[in-house]
């Protein structure tokens, strides 16, 4: 079976890699449609081509040229086109659409495609009705949990029969690789318990409410490590007025270095407003370990059918001051929660098992 995976603006190269190598190694002929990811090294082709067709000339002038945004926005819709007339496989395989209203109005006529969806799902109605707009585009919607399946069906409307559920798989690769880069001695000589929050520094992932909350931990330093895509004065503000130690580290996060930070963390925290998913999450489950999430989207369900997190009300200072309290304290029942993250990368989020059924969703849409 020959299958293109498309991310025009690499958003996630890390789960498009990873997708395209459990594909290859579950049989299929795999491409990658893409385009030059710019923060750092993107993961090594394990089995199957990658091809950059989009945003190549905004690429060569990189990263820091001005009006960079400008430059491939006038790309776009033609690198588009272009994808629409080349020759397509069996089956394509979209996980991001750029501008999505343009890009529904341009898709290749080849069926059936297929589309995931990354993001969260917008509250309002308009923002509801262009979903549905978007998403009636396609023959199969992937969900990685029940619950964002559950909005595909009740608030957007789609067919259930359209709606799949395949979990987004844990970030195992960043486990074994050749080329890790140990911590920076500063934060290698720091002893005692790691509270790490970890990922693009955005309003709505609580970062604030975290900051409030460690102000009644005791026995942790705090790590905030991301690129950030928010002021980050306030941030240092709130993080000044914290007894103990927090440590602001404002930058990308390059894959080499990432492994460093999740062995040494005690306790991986997201303490989002709102999400649906995150790979932050399941690169805290490859490490096995013990993860303090938001109830919300999907953060639920790895706690309830997995007990491999611990779930607090999302903007609720005091709930998560108490539990990251408690499992600093609690050595026993960190060690139980990360054998319980261990067992579910392993398992049902091992991405062998979503290789083998995403090719099940595809051999199902091309025998209709």
């Amino acid at each position: 079976m020959r299958v293109q995976i498309v991310d025009p603006s690499a958003f996630t190269p890390p789960y498009d890699h990873a997708l395209c190598a459990a594909l290859a190694r579950a049989g299929a002929d795999v491409e990658l449609v893409t385009s030059r990811f710019l923060y750092g090294p993107a993961p090594r082709e394990d089995g199957y081509r990658v091809t950059e067709a989009f945003y190549r000339r905004t690429a060569r002038r990189g990263l820091d040229a001005p009006a960079r945004r400008a430059f491939k926005l006038a790309e776009h819709v033609p690198d588009m086109m272009r994808f629409r007339r080349a020759a397509h496989p069996e089956l394509v395989h979209w996980q991001w659409l750029t501008v999505p209203d343009v890009d529904a109005l341009v898709l290749p006529p080849e069926r059936p495609r297929v589309f995931t969806l990354h993001y969260p799902l917008p509250r309002g109605r308009l923002g509801v009705r262009r979903q549905r707009n978007l998403l009636s585009r396609f023959d199969a919607v992937v969900a990685h949990t029940a619950h964002g399946a559950a909005r595909l069906h009740d608030d957007v409307g789609l067919d259930p029969d359209r709606v799949h559920v395949i979990p987004h798989g844990a970030f195992d690769y960043l486990t074994r690789l050749p080329d890790e880069v140990p911590l920076p001695g500063d934060l290698a000589a720091v002893e005692g318990p790691v509270i790490l929050f970890f990922g693009l520094l955005r309003p709505y992932k609580g970062i604030d409410v975290l900051l409030e909350a460690f102000r009644d931990v005791e026995g942790a330093e705090l790590w905030i490590a991301g690129m950030p895509r928010m002021p980050v004065e306030p941030l240092r503000e709130l993080a000044d007025r914290a007894p103990g130690t927090v440590r602001i580290i404002p930058r990308f996060i390059p894959d080499p270095e990432i492994p460093a930070y999740f062995r040494r963390a005690d306790i991986v925290v997201l303490p989002y407003r709102d999400i649906e998913q995150s790979g932050v999450l399941y690169t805290g489950l490859a490490f096995g370990k013990p993860l303090v999430l938001s109830a919300v989207g999907g953060f639920t369900e790895l706690a309830e059918r997995h007990g491999a997190a611990r779930l607090v009300p999302p903007e609720d200072t005091a709930a998560l001051a108490a539990a990251l309290a408690e499992l600093v304290s609690d050595p026993a029942e960190r060690d139980r929660l990360a054998a319980a993250a261990s067992v579910a990368a392993r398992g049902p989020y091992s991405w062998d098992a979503i290789g083998r059924q995403t090719l099940d969703l595809y051999r199902e849409l091309l025998s209709r």
